[in-house]
């Protein structure tokens, strides 16, 4: 019996596998480093409009975060986002895209980035 063609798709599902468990174990560790890092900064989301969306961007949101997009995320008036926004820019979780004005978008700050914020220098 030839079982060379068992083998190799035996082991080309067993590579697929490990591939897509390393890729899930990766994302999984960058959360949970980010919000070591927001917890322990001292400077991090205080309330839970921030925490759902940054568990939304960290969920493959694929869009660009605008401060219209975070209002409505977070399910609250524009006038409640534009703070939360400013909060998570100035803690250093969030950075800004280039544009300006109502064309201003956010992302959550490089996984690896050593600092959240200046202040904690």
């Amino acid at each position: 019996m030839d079982i060379t063609g068992w083998l190799e798709w035996f082991l080309g599902c067993l590579n697929r596998s490990l591939v897509d468990a390393e890729r899930s174990l990766t994302s999984v560790l960058n959360k949970a480093n980010l919000w070591q890092r927001i917890n322990h900064s001292g400077s991090g989301p205080t309330n839970e409009r921030q925490r759902m969306v940054i568990n939304r961007l960290l969920n493959a949101f694929e869009a660009n975060l605008t401060t219209a997009k975070y209002a409505k995320l977070a399910k609250c008036s524009g006038n409640t986002a534009l703070p939360d926004v400013r909060e998570l820019l100035e803690a250093g979780i969030l950075l800004a895209n280039s544009g300006r004005g109502r064309s201003t978008s956010y992302r959550l700050r490089d996984p690896d980035a050593a600092e959240l914020s200046a202040k904690d220098e």
